[in-house]
């Protein structure tokens, strides 16, 4: 069954080139373009698409709200994936004021792509959203690691949590894998790092998933940190987090496993 795209940006040329990528693929159809977030939701709730590409700065006066409302649309439900190519935004998201990201995910986006992105990367963005997983741009991972280390900080539940390493149930390898993610490396990267091949990596990665009971890269972030798997730190080569490594109070060493 092919997934069902609607495209939303008030930029023909945008919509354009968007459209030319799913129409090299064969899975992905595109159903529809609007050009403003009131069209978009109104065409949503008609065509039923699985995922609405959108750039919210492109999609009328309150983008966020037009997020919200295309979330809140059931029966079935419908995907959102913000697909930016703004520069203002790439630079507020890349750099000191990641708010605009932080409200599209809040207001219920599933992803959040920069349209520089390699045209198969758009395509696996699509999928992975249809498919219930959340994408985030690698260029923004770690605005959004380093956002929820502020607030985390700030928690006191938060600073008082003591878990330790060997209570996540994770190897030692997959705790560097999990700090790899929370520091926003992609599995190439990981792999070049860790000196694995990337499908050993992505087996991990699953692993943790699966260990974890969690369903994308988000969440697994979010759990790392709240969990004490990883803690803030800034290395040499811009990494923002580490594996918290040591052994259990009784004397015995954590498991090792991978």
């Amino acid at each position: 069954m092919r997934i069902r795209v609607l495209i939303a940006d008030e930029q023909a040329v945008a919509r354009l080139g968007l459209r030319a990528v799913f129409d090299a693929t064969d899975d992905i159809e595109v159903v529809g373009e609007v050009s403003d977030g009131d069209s978009a939701v109104r065409r949503a709730a008609e065509l039923r698409p699985d995922v609405v590409l959108i750039d919210v700065r492109h999609a009328g006066a309150d983008g966020i709200a037009t997020i919200r409302q295309l979330a809140a649309l059931s029966s079935p439900s419908v995907r959102v994936l913000v697909v930016t190519m703004s520069d203002d935004t790439a630079h507020r998201a890349r750099g000191d004021d990641p708010e605009y990201l932080f409200e599209s995910l809040r207001a219920g986006a599933s992803g959040f792509l920069l349209m520089d992105s390699e045209p198969a990367s758009l395509a696996d963005a699509v999928r992975a959203v249809s498919d219930g997983r959340t994408v985030l741009d690698p260029a923004v991972t770690g605005r959004v690691v380093d956002e929820f280390v502020r607030l985390a900080s700030a928690t006191p539940t938060y600073q008082t949590m003591e878990r330790a390493p060997w209570d996540t149930g994770l190897s030692s390898r997959e705790r560097e894998v999990v700090a790899l993610i929370s520091s926003g490396r992609s599995n190439a990267e990981i792999a070049r790092i860790l000196r694995l091949s990337e499908t050993t990596v992505k087996t991990h990665v699953s692993n943790v998933l699966a260990k974890w009971g969690l369903r994308d890269r988000v969440q697994l972030v979010v759990r790392a940190f709240k969990t004490g798997a990883v803690v803030p730190d800034q290395q040499p080569d811009g990494a923002v987090a580490r594996p918290l490594l040591g052994s259990d109070p009784s004397g015995r060493e954590p498991a090792v496993e991978g």
